[in-house]
């Protein structure tokens, strides 16, 4: 982080607003705390008055202006050709779209308070809403006292009277392309592109229509707006959706993802930033494996997973534990190429480690409509068998290189007490976060601590209820299980802790600047999600996710139609999503890689019959999986510059030791028991809004047995996939054994017994035999 006097006037202008911004959000997520509400509107004087949870309506357009200028300022064309001394014209031009962003940004603010009928802004200077509303209340009282109802109090926010008619086309479409256009200067061509076909895409079917009409024209090359005689306006319902859905509008569903849920867990990312706990966390990780013959390469996927939890970045991950761990690595003896590829491998893989796992997971929620407690939940068992396979992968390259295990404690691994309190900043939070998302509401009151202090319990038909809660217990019950409560409480925690650190009682001002960069860091996130916005609704308006999922499905059937039965149809449509979605996810950050494919794609995978939850956790591992797929690794080639190797080859030595996070989402696609929750199988053809399904063969809740099969059948495989990736187990391994283990592996998974029983039986057998072998080789050597 930049001292603040070494920033350039814009960016310290940036800071600023970003400073506004985080109080904004910290007062917005403030959870809900017995007696505030009331104290504070006692005070003001207001009972209507809000002190947190802010209405959306005027949030979210405040919040967008706010984090626009934010993002003109920090990344400034202007300046950025000033500094490489371009031209005037650049220079003009650089001004010129900064202003564009910042001016469109307000237009389009004022253009969302025009038309959202909860608003109608234009209505209410001219006093025609007042006038709507009061009429309309008082034909509900009529209504109501005609036949001996409850006099209504208040009616459904009338639609707007003045809007801005056929401006809106002009409003929208000059909005997205200064986005768009922005987009490419922060966030680069690769992430922007998909966005700007589909929106081109999206332009020409329209057109097409509007030219050319609708009969015996190609689902693909129209969209359809309304019937004879074609009109432009009829598109306008479609282009207010745009503007004013809480779902897909340009100030939808993911500015309430960032604002409501995620905003904590950003700042808190940022204040973990100026903690000491990154050095003491690696300190103990060594500790921890220095008994282990991978010893750093052990520690940098225990940091890296830790780590890796609250960043949620790979690259970030990298930069911030490899410096240190790599290093080690090699003068352990690790090739070069694998020391940066298993921090890259172990640092990717944070995103999927709970609590926290980094914004795709927040997204995914909300997309799934998912309790983000759920999310961990299922996140678990595909996190632990992911960091396990990476484990076996170091034991595995140990033993081929013949590296032998520290033993004895050095003293860079000696824990100071100053190293204990840091790890208390690092650990505290974490475990607050775990222990309110985990903790159902319900429970709060009905614990054992609760009957141990005396709080009154009511059980009716199984249930428990309390009545009267204290104080305390209220508190921790408003906020069990609410992901934005979490989040919260985890900043004020870390806050507080920072006083046990001595080199921030010295700079308390550090806080200051991290609140800062976590404002400049959010704006800048929402700026890409605009990019993933035009996807979304442009997908949503032309159908072209339907279309795609429907005729592949048709395809697959009739290219395959004999291969429908044992689940190989099944495999070989999830093969294609999966090569669709590195395809899509390439050179991208992971939220964008999981959106897009998932609008793109997710029709298509639940089409298969895979539950919705499922099919969604299938695109995400993928779209955490491109940051270490070739040829735009991104975590890899972090992981190069580290280790001065080629960074393909790096990238390449990523695959290998990560290549699980390719294999588990096929796993759990056939096994979706592995994910723990209920909403991982939910038959999606047979579900309904007033019932649920199950999948064949599953039902509510968990089958302990069931589960403990599947789970040992996994760590069988995962064993044999490991030592063939390795080529190695107990001796080295040849081309045949490798290929045979790989076989192995695959048919131990498969879901009809009479293939995985046999290939479970041959291959206890044969790791028996390996292991015999090689100890009768040792025997004849020595």
């Amino acid at each position: 982080m930049e001292p603040t006097a070494t920033v350039p006037p814009l960016k310290r202008a940036a800071r600023l607003l970003g400073l506004v911004l985080v109080a904004i959000g910290l007062l917005n997520t403030i959870p809900s705390i017995p007696g505030l509400d009331a104290f504070v509107q006692g005070l003001v004087g207001d009972p209507d008055f809000p002190i947190r949870k802010f209405p959306y309506q005027w949030l979210y357009p405040v919040a967008f202006v706010l984090m626009m200028a934010i993002v003109a300022l920090n990344h400034s064309f202007w300046a950025q050709f000033s500094e490489m001394e371009r031209g005037p014209f650049w220079r003009w031009f650089g001004l010129f779209m900064d202003v564009a962003l910042v001016v469109m940004a307000a237009v389009v603010a004022l253009a969302y308070l025009v038309e959202i009928d909860s608003v109608c802004l234009i209505d209410r200077v001219t006093g025609e809403r007042a006038e709507l509303i009061s009429r309309a209340l008082a034909e509900e009282r009529e209504f109501a006292e005609l036949y001996g109802l409850p006099a209504p109090t208040s009616v459904d926010d009338p639609a707007c009277i003045n809007t801005l008619g056929g401006w809106i086309f002009v409003v929208v479409g000059a909005g997205i392309a200064v986005f768009l256009g922005y987009n490419i200067r922060v966030w680069g061509l690769a992430l922007v592109s998909v966005a700007i076909l589909i929106a081109a895409y999206t332009l020409a079917t329209v057109l097409a229509w509007y030219v050319f009409g609708a009969e015996d024209m190609n689902k693909y090359l129209i969209t359809k707006l309304g019937g004879e005689p074609r009109m432009l306006m009829d598109g306008r319902p479609n282009v207010e959706d745009i503007l004013v859905n809480n779902a897909q509008g340009i100030l939808g569903r993911f500015m309430g993802i960032l604002l409501s849920t995620v905003f904590p867990y950003i700042v808190l990312g940022s204040l973990f930033g100026i903690s000491g706990g990154g050095r003491s966390l690696i300190k103990l990780a060594f500790l921890w494996t220095r008994r282990l013959r991978g010893g750093p390469a052990h520690a940098a996927i225990v940091s890296s997973a830790l780590f890796g939890t609250i960043s949620g970045g790979p690259v970030v991950n990298v930069l911030s534990t490899g410096v240190l761990t790599i290093p080690m690595m090699l003068r352990r003896g690790f090739k070069k190429n694998f020391a940066g590829g298993i921090e890259a491998a172990a640092s990717s893989g944070g995103q999927i480690m709970p609590p926290v796992m980094g914004v795709a997971a927040f997204v995914l929620a909300a997309m799934t409509v998912t309790p983000y407690r759920e999310v961990i939940i299922a996140a678990s068992l595909p996190a632990l068998a992911y960091f396990g396979c990476l484990f076996l992968t170091v034991v595995f390259q140990a033993r081929k290189q013949g590296i032998q295990a520290v033993g004895e404690k050095t003293s860079d691994m000696v824990l100071t007490g100053q190293d204990r309190l840091n790890l208390l900043m690092i650990l505290a939070p974490i475990l607050l976060i775990m222990v309110l998302l985990l903790t159902p509401k319900e429970a709060v009151g009905c614990g054992p601590i609760a009957g141990l202090i005396g709080i009154e319990r009511i059980v009716e038909d199984g249930l428990c209820r309390t009545e009267n809660l204290p104080w305390l217990f209220q508190l921790v019950q408003n906020s069990a299980g609410d992901a934005g409560s979490a989040g919260w409480w985890a900043v004020a925690l870390l806050a507080v802790l920072f006083l046990l650190d001595p080199e921030f009682r010295r700079r308390p001002a550090q806080l200051v600047d991290a609140l800062a960069d976590a404002g400049v860091l959010i704006a800048t996130l929402y700026l890409m999600f605009l990019s993933v916005s035009v996807i979304d609704f442009c997908l949503n308006f032309t159908g072209l996710s339907g279309f795609i999922a429907r005729d592949v499905l048709s395809m697959l059937r009739l290219f395959a139609p004999e291969l429908q039965s044992g689940g190989v149809f099944l495999f070989a449509a999830l093969f294609v999503t999966m090569l669709m979605a590195i395809l899509l996810g390439m050179g991208m950050p992971t939220v964008p890689a999981y959106v897009n494919v998932a609008l793109l794609m997710g029709p298509l995978v639940i089409g298969l019959g895979i539950a919705p939850f499922t099919a969604h956790m299938f695109i995400f591992f993928f779209a955490v999986a491109s940051a270490i797929t070739p040829p735009v690794a991104v975590a890899a080639f972090a992981a190069a510059s580290i280790t001065k190797a080629d960074p393909m080859a790096t990238g390449f030595a990523a695959v290998r030791a990560g290549i699980v996070m390719f294999v588990l989402p096929f796993v759990f696609a056939f096994y979706p028991e592995l994910l723990l929750i209920d909403a991982a199988k939910l038959d999606p053809a047979m579900a309904t809004p007033s019932a649920i399904e199950f999948l064949p063969g599953y039902g509510p809740g968990i089958d302990w047995a069931t589960l403990a099969l599947v789970i040992a059948r996994l760590s069988l495989c995962l064993y044999l996939l490991a030592g063939a990736l390795a080529r190695f187990d107990v001796r080295r391994l040849g081309g045949s054994e490798t290929a045979f283990r790989l076989m192995l592996a695959a048919a131990v998974m498969m879901r009809d017994p009479a293939i995985w029983l046999p290939a479970t039986g041959i291959a206890l057998a044969y790791i028996a035999w390996h292991a015999m072998a090689a100890a009768r080789i040792r025997s004849r050597t020595v």
